[in-house]
This record gives C-alpha cells, structure tokens and sequence, in this order.
C-alpha cells in the first residue's frame, strides 16, 4: 500500500485502506500545465554563498544540481510547504485530494504564499501514476520528491525531464526536518531552512509548555473503519503522523513499539486483540461523527482501553488531521491552533 494521509473517502468500504494507502499522480491536472501558460516563478529570498553546484544524496543515488532551480515541480507530498517556508515558489504541486480545499491546496499554504506574492501554481491531481507528460509540460528544472513514494521507475523516468531529489533511505520515511533540510540544499538556501526548522522546532517547544496536561501520555494514531470492525490499524513510531504527537510531548505506546512491523509506516491486527492496545489516548480518523460511536458500541473495538475509558477522539475534520499528519513548517502552527486543543480535550476524557 502506497502510503497516503490525503486519500480518504466518504466510502466507509475503503475508509481503512485510503488512510493507510492511496495513489499518486495522474494525468488529471487544475490549472495549466504549459510552459508557456504556467505561473511564473518567483523568490522573496537569496541563496546561501556558494551554494551551487551542490549534490544530494538519496535512495536512488545522488543528484547534482548546478545552478540555481527557478521552476521547481513538487511531486512530494510536503516539498511544496518546504518551499514555500524557505520563500520560493514553485510551478507546480500535487493536489490535495483529502483535506484540501476546492482549489486542492490547503490554508496554510495558500497563507503563505499570500504573503510571499506569488502566483498559484499548477496543480497536478494524484491517482494512478506520475503523469510524466503534464510533469514536462511545466518546463522544470528541478523535481523534489523527499517526502513520497515513488518507485525507482517513477524515478528514473523524471529524471530524463529535470535532476529529482527522492527520499533519503525508504518511501514514507522522511521526517519533516529531513524535508526542509534536503529541500534547503536543492534550492541553495540551507542557512535559511536552518533557521525555519529552529522556529518549528520552539512552536513544538511552546506546544510543551502549553499542554502540561498531555506531556507523557501515550497515545495510539489508528485508522478505524465502520466498514470492517474485524480489524485494527495503527501507524507505528517512524510515521510522521505519531511523530507530531511525540513533538507535542506525548509518547507512543508500549504495545505499538512492540508489535510495529519492522521498516514500516503502519500495521494492523485482529480486533480480537483489541483490549492489548493500552494507551492513554486513541486518535482515528472517522467520516461522521456517528462513527465514535458505532467504534465504542463494537463489541470487540470497543474494548480497547482508551475508547472504553472514553478517551478517544475519531475525527471528521480532515483538515486539522492533514496539518498534524504531515507536519511541515507551514502546517504546524495551524496544527497546534486546530487538532491540539482536541487532542487535549480527549485526553482529559471530554
């Protein structure tokens, strides 16, 4: 399953497998994807000296980049925050298909780039494959993908079009400081994305000092599905989306340390196990807000602990969810102002 917080439909038949799966780039495209037509690119900031050329290594080898990217393409799921954070513009984006608005983009990035001045860019929907044609047809000269799941195929395939950062060692893998890091050195301005990640890095800090009623709890991130109660998925410790609970000063549960499939992002057991999943604190995503209960009535999901203490939050705000589940610079502040408090509220049993 190709992991994707975006992907969830109103179909409670594939809730389960969307959260924890989805696809990638299509054909289908908002906005244009001509060279000619395109949004020009622009820049509110200056690269580091001596920046370029510069070479980043990743899991499909390593990318040099000589000079500095003015038409960039994200085909990675947080690269076009990263961006935006460090004052560039790209030309072309994925569309948020979950949690997105009707434009696919969210609103911390249109915000930001608001205040940057810049021109909206393409948007290119995500579905079967990367369309390497409407990728082309944008004219990039770069293509950053460090947050992702692209194939080695998919790989080689856009690197015929324009030099491609991917993710450093395994698909879904990367956190958000890896991004913004990777991302810094690909554009020329690493002493900028330094200084974005020490901001992140204190609203994290100041998050700490504002939830002292969260700090310690452990907590399990699912994926419940009204369609299948027969099952429990989870998303283990290297996923971002736990990650932004351990930022926040929550730590994973023991249970989800141990049973955690090795290299990867999630997992699933029989709901027969159900009560072994001891924690303080339960999220999952849900599509109506009927579901909490229908979750708390199930015979067998109803007895992990933390929903049979009434300390669950199922969330239909996707919105919310997307910001803390692919944290990035940008969507944090709207995380801490938006999903934290619930989290909070939960935890406290209410």
């Amino acid at each position: 399953m190709i992991r994707r917080t975006k992907t969830v439909v109103g179909t409670a038949a594939a809730t389960a497998a969307l959260l924890l799966g989805g696809g990638v780039l299509t054909a289908c495209s908002t906005g244009s994807t001509s060279a000619d037509d395109a949004p020009a690119a622009s820049a509110s900031s200056s690269v580091d000296p001596h920046a370029f050329p510069v070479t980043i290594k990743h899991a499909f080898g390593e990318t040099t980049i000589t000079s500095e990217p003015k038409r960039i393409v994200s085909v990675g799921v947080n690269d076009q925050d990263m961006l935006l954070a460090l004052g560039v513009v790209p030309v072309g984006i994925e569309k948020e298909t979950w949690g997105g608005d009707a434009k696919g983009s969210t609103p911390w990035f249109e915000a930001k780039l608001k205040e940057l001045g810049g021109t909206m860019p393409a948007v290119i929907d995500e579905t079967d494959d990367i369309p390497a044609d409407e990728v082309a047809k944008l004219d990039p000269d770069l293509i950053l993908a460090t947050y992702s799941g692209i194939t080695k195929a998919q790989y080689t395939k856009l690197s015929k079009i324009a030099p491609v950062v991917a993710y450093p060692d395994k698909p879904w893998a990367t956190s958000w400081q890896q991004s913004l890091e990777m991302d810094g050195k690909a554009v020329g301005r690493s002493t900028l994305a330094a200084q974005v990640e020490k901001e992140t890095e204190a609203a994290f800090a100041q998050a700490r000092k504002d939830y002292p009623q969260i700090q310690g709890k452990t907590f399990i991130w699912a994926a419940l599905a009204t369609s299948d109660l027969s099952q429990i998925s989870y998303y283990t410790p290297t996923d971002a989306r736990p990650a932004f609970l351990t930022a926040i000063g929550m730590k994973n549960a023991p249970v989800i340390e141990k049973i955690s499939p090795k290299n990867a992002f999630y997992g699933t057991i029989s709901a027969e196990r159900a009560s072994e999943l001891k924690s303080d604190f339960l999220f999952t995503y849900a599509v109506k807000d009927s579901d909490a209960k229908t979750f708390a009535d199930d015979k067998l999901i109803g007895q992990i602990p933390a929903i049979k203490s009434g300390h669950m939050l199922a969330s239909t705000d996707n919105v919310s969810s997307l910001a803390a589940g692919v944290p990035t610079p940008l969507s944090v502040p709207y995380a801490l102002e938006h999903f934290v408090p619930k989290v909070a509220e939960a935890v406290a049993g209410k």
